[in-house]
């Protein structure tokens, strides 16, 4: 089993309610516009840190992640970048990495600051976004998503508010 903390769209800063939630996870995962290098590292410093860079990030950010990630944990094949669209309307770009290559059992992504998980049966595949953990955006509220991955099972989502953003 490996236990999965995610998030996105610190955009340079990182709440320190998050290592408390992610104390017990074995990797962290970030769905870009991370913002800043130092938390970046500060990740990498506290859990092993897979992440993708997103539209606000710079050259820094750029050189230390990749646009697009697909990797196996456990049976579960994941794909993960920044902007993905929704399940009814995907992003041009993720849409043709869905449509080009072997499709994941797990998409993963950020950019629109809004918290959702939904399995979308057209892919069939669980289609995440944790909405935005910094301070900078429209959304109201900061989430963080925690779950585990045992063989081809994904379970114990739990979708954390961290407070209000401002």
């Amino acid at each position: 089993m490996k236990r999965i903390g995610l998030l996105s769209d610190t955009h340079g800063y990182l709440d320190e309610k998050i290592k408390h939630y992610f104390s017990e996870v074995d990797e962290i995962w970030h769905a870009g516009d991370i913002g800043s290098l130092e938390v970046l590292d500060e990740l990498k410093a506290f859990k092993t840190t897979r992440a993708v860079w997103g539209n606000i990030d710079d050259h820094q950010i750029r050189m230390e992640t990749k646009e697009i990630e697909r990797f196996q944990i456990e049976q579960v094949s994941v794909l993960m970048m920044h902007i993905g669209g929704s399940p009814e309307k995907y992003a041009k770009p993720a849409f043709e990495e869905l449509s080009a290559k072997a499709l994941p059992k797990l998409f993963i992504c950020g950019h629109s600051h809004i918290a959702l998980i939904k399995m979308d049966k057209r892919f069939n595949m669980l289609w995440m976004n944790p909405g935005a953990c910094g301070y900078k955006g429209f959304h109201a509220v900061k989430t963080i998503v925690r779950f585990c991955i045992t063989d081809d099972r994904i379970h114990n989502l739990e979708l954390i508010e961290l407070g209000k953003r401002v």
